[in-house]
C-alpha cells in the first residue's frame, strides 16, 4: 500500500453489511473523527478498517456522495492498476461470449462485474462507455485502454451525459477516446437489426436489459395488433412486427426516437405494419381510450417513476395510474406485458400494480410469465440494488 493511500474506518457494528457481501458504504457509516470525509479525494483509491482497525478491502471514493465509497477489491494490496481492469474485463467478457453468439450485450455491468460505477455496452466494434461515480471517473483512462487491450475496438466512446453525475458534480460530456464519433449504433436484438442514436439517445444509446422479455413476447405478437408504449426507439414494437404481429403502433415523445421506429421497421421489412403516436404517453392513452381502441397485446415500458425513497408514493400514484390506462386498451382475451426499471419497486409490488389496476376496471387476469434483466445484467447476490427490472405478462379476460 501506498504511504499516501487513504484509510477511512467504520463506526462500530457498519462492517455486517460488507462482510455479507455488500459493497457500498455510505457516509453516515464513517467514523469521520479518525478521517473527515471533505479531507479525501474525490476518486482515490483508500483503505476500508472496521471500528477495530482490521482491513475489509479497497474502495474508490465519492465523499460527496450519499454512497462515500465502494468496494472494488477485498485485497488490501489491489491497485486499481490497468492490469486490474483488464482481468475484471476479461472475465466479463468471458461470461458474455459463452451466452451469446453476436458482440451486442452489456459489457460491464458495474458492481456485478466487480467494477462499481462503470457500464460498457458493445455494439459490435463499437463500445459506449459510462462512469455514474467519481470513483470509477478517476481511473477512467485506465479503463479505456484496459478496454483497448483486451477487444481492441474499432471505436470506444464514452457518453458522459446521465444526470446521475449532477449528484458528484461530475461533468456532463460525450467523446470518442478511440476512432470517430458514430452518429447510430448498429445492433441485432432476437434475430432483428436495430440502429438508434448515440448523442440524442437515452442510457448508452439501447436497452439491452430487455432482451429476454422482448423474446417471451414474440409469441403473443403473431398475428395481434399491437401498442407499445414508451416505445423508444422499436425494442419492442418492431420485434412484435417481425415476429409476426398484423399492425404496431408506438408510443412516444420523442421526434427523434419515433424517426428511429419507421427506420427500423423499414430495416426489417415491415414498415407497412408500423404506425407512431408522438406526444405524453398518458394523454395518447387516454385518447386512445375515448377513442375506443383496442388492442390484442399492449406493452408498458415505462423510465424509473421512483429513482428516490422519498418518490415512492407519487411513483407508485403513477404507476397505477398508467397501467389502469394500458389494461383498459387490451382486448378481452388479449394480452398486457408490464414493465419497470424503477430499482425501488420490487418485483411483487408491480404485480400488485398490475392485478389492482385490472381489478378496478372489473377485468379478470392470468398471469403466465415474468422476466428479469438478461443475463448480460448479472445480479449480485449480496447487493439487491443490481437487480432492478422485472415484467410481468399476463392475460386480460373481462370479469364473469
Amino acid at each position: 500500500m501506498s504511504e499516501s493511500t487513504p484509510v477511512i474506518r467504520l463506526k462500530k457494528n457498519e462492517e455486517r453489511r460488507l462482510k455479507a457481501g455488500h459493497e457500498w458504504i455510505y457516509a453516515n457509516e464513517i467514523d469521520t473523527r479518525e478521517q473527515p470525509l471533505k479531507s479525501l479525494p474525490a476518486g482515490g483509491a483508500c483503505m476500508v478498517e472496521d471500528h477495530r482497525g482490521k482491513v475489509l478491502g479497497r474502495a474508490l471514493l465519492s465523499p460527496n456522495s450519499l454512497i462515500a465509497a465502494r468496494l472494488y477489491s477485498r485485497d488490501a494490496r489491489q491497485e486499481p492498476s490497468k492490469s486490474f481492469f483488464k482481468k475484471r474485463i476479461a472475465e466479463a467478457l468471458a461470461m458474455r461470449e459463452t451466452l451469446f453468439d453476436e458482440p451486442f450485450y452489456r459489457l460491464i455491468y458495474g458492481e456485478a462485474d466487480g467494477l462499481p460505477g462503470l457500464v460498457v455496452d458493445r455494439f459490435g466494434d463499437t463500445l459506449v462507455v459510462q462512469c455514474g461515480t467519481a470513483g470509477m471517473e478517476a481511473y477512467l483512462q485506465r479503463v479505456v485502454e484496459a478496454l483497448d487491450a483486451v477487444l481492441d475496438p474499432a471505436c470506444i466512446v464514452v457518453k458522459n451525459d446521465a444526470s446521475v453525475r449532477a449528484l458528484e458534480d461530475l461533468p456532463i460530456y460525450v467523446r470518442a477516446e478511440k476512432g470517430q464519433l458514430p452518429a447510430v449504433l448498429s445492433l441485432r436484438e432476437n434475430g432483428v437489426d436495430f440502429q438508434a442514436p448515440l448523442e440524442e439517445g437515452q442510457k448508452t444509446g439501447w436497452f439491452f436489459d430487455h432482451r429476454a422479455a422482448r423474446a417471451r413476447m414474440a409469441p403473443l405478437a403473431k398475428g395481434a395488433r399491437v401498442l407499445d408504449v414508451f416505445s423508444y426507439c422499436g425494442g419492442w414494437g418492431v420485434q412484435a412486427a417481425v415476429a409476426g404481429a398484423e399492425e404496431v403502433t408506438c408510443v412516444d415523445s420523442s421526434t427523434t426516437a419515433l424517426d428511429f421506429v419507421h427506420a427500423n421497421a423499414e430495416r426489417n421489412g415491415v414498415a407497412e405494419k408500423m404506425r407512431t403516436l408522438e406526444g405524453d404517453a398518458t394523454m395518447a392513452m387516454k385518447q386512445l381510450v375515448s377513442d375506443g381502441e383496442k388492442f390484442d397485446l399492449v406493452v408498458l415500458d415505462p423510465p424509473a417513476f421512483i429513482k428516490r425513497r422519498k418518490d415512492f408514493k407519487n411513483g407508485l400514484a403513477g404507476y397505477h395510474a398508467i397501467n389502469e390506462l394500458a389494461v383498459r386498451l387490451v382486448k378481452p382475451g388479449g394480452y398486457f406485458v408490464s414493465a419497470s426499471c424503477s430499482m425501488l419497486l420490487p418485483a411483487e409490488k408491480l404485480l400488485d400494480v398490475v392485478r389492482a389496476s385490472a381489478r378496478h376496471i372489473d377485468r379478470r387476469l392470468q398471469v403466465i410469465g415474468y422476466e428479469g434483466q438478461g443475463a448480460d445484467h448479472p445480479i449480485h447476490p449480496s447487493i439487491p440494488e443490481t437487480a432492478y427490472l422485472k415484467s410481468w405478462f399476463s392475460r386480460v379476460l373481462f370479469k364473469v
